[in-house]
């Protein structure tokens, strides 16, 4: 909360409403929907352990990256973010990669086969995992890598989303990656208010997947919709927001700059049968121009969900063009997103201050902001 309102208050200097208390999350345990493990054979060893003076026969480890040392792993027993089954599959994949002799990761070097695990979890009560080799000698290492995935899919039945993806680069990256499916669909759903959403291994989703829900729910509250609103729906994702408020608005146009992305969300509105929803790719300060408005129609509403950075000032600019009645500014940074209501305070006064906490236990925070647009007197 406080965060917040520093953040508005030093860097933004411009009139502000009163701000309304932080939206706490009711899950502070297990409330996330996606982790990433990272393997390495360089375990990160705590003080104690140092001192002991003992050569560790295992310092192969899965877990989590430790900070300012980018080759160092943090073996994790039990995580406390995620779904119990999250570590099960975890420890299990790790207790047979030990068993069977299986290489982990050199981050420095690049050698070594295992490098990533991601498991998604849905309240749909579907499950996906992904794991992500380093694969150099083709057919054997292949073979005991898909011996590997044999075990997870005979141990957890559970899994409904099996994949795998090869990863020679020297990054972590997997966006530029084909995936393989080994069992079962390859994507997962989750579904809030009815609506169901297609996630794929590379498909962007809030972790929280029912503290979104508030969020979306005070976006489009703030919105304030009638059923004959021209809706724009800048950095969409996946669609999620676009169609989460197409019923309450005459069309919404999501705009989104990584193109799978929005192939995603022209699925999710097909699949909810939504038919007023138009989506596009590419870079927002390309896309949203004024030819862009001209030939689509001025929008009644904006909202906006950038990322950290917060919107370029070509886009501020073209939304000032636009002149939408009311703007739904919603951030997860609101250092940048203070910067940002500066720029719009010219022609926009800020009306509602809504934090909602998605990330319990960390500092990060999204931050909802309604602004209306000033009388011309």
């Amino acid at each position: 909360q406080k965060q917040v309102t520093d953040n508005l208050t030093r860097i933004g200097k411009i009139e502000l409403p009163e701000i309304s208390p932080i939206l706490g999350s009711e899950k502070t345990q297990f409330y996330r929907n996606k982790l990433e493990y990272t393997f390495s054979n360089k375990r990160w060893l705590t003080e104690e352990e140092i001192k002991q003076n003992v050569v560790y026969e295992q310092m192969n480890a899965v877990g989590f990256h430790i900070p300012n040392a980018f080759d160092k792993v943090l073996a994790i027993e039990k995580c406390w973010l995620q779904d119990d089954i999250s570590n099960r599959i975890r420890n299990a994949v790790r207790d047979y990669a030990y068993e069977h002799n299986y290489s982990f990761i050199n981050l420095r070097t690049q050698e070594g086969m295992l490098r990533n695990m991601i498991i998604r979890t849905s309240t749909t009560g579907e499950l996906m995992v992904i794991l992500i080799a380093k694969i150099e000698e083709e057919v054997e290492e292949l073979r005991l890598f898909k011996q590997l995935l044999q075990y997870v899919a005979d141990t957890f039945p559970e899994i409904t989303s099996l994949l795998y993806i090869i990863n020679n680069k020297r990054n972590d990256t997997i966006t530029d990656l084909d995936v393989y499916t080994f069992k079962g669909k390859d994507h997962i759903f989750e579904e809030m208010e009815g609506l169901r959403f297609k996630i794929g291994p590379k498909s962007f989703y809030q972790t929280n997947s029912e503290q979104a829900y508030n969020l979306y729910k005070i976006a489009r509250n703030f919105a304030g919709l009638t059923g004959k609103e021209l809706v724009y729906d800048l950095y969409t994702g996946t669609g999620t927001i676009a169609n989460f408020v197409s019923k309450q608005a005459h069309q919404v146009i999501g705009i989104e700059y990584v193109p799978e992305a929005i192939e995603d969300a022209k699925v999710n509105a097909e699949i909810n049968g939504i038919k007023n929803t138009l989506f596009f790719a590419g870079d927002m300060k390309d896309m949203l121009t004024q030819d862009f408005i001209n030939q689509y129609g001025r929008p009644d509403v904006i909202i906006t969900d950038p990322p950290r950075a917060g919107m370029h000032q070509d886009v501020v600019d073209v939304i000032l063009f636009a002149e939408p009645k009311r703007i739904v500014y919603v951030s997860c940074n609101p250092a940048t997103q203070a910067r940002d209501l500066q720029l719009l305070d010219v022609k926009y006064k800020v009306k509602a201050i809504q934090p909602v906490d998605m990330f319990p236990h960390t500092h990060h925070v999204e931050n909802v902001v309604l602004l209306e647009l000033r009388n011309e007197d």
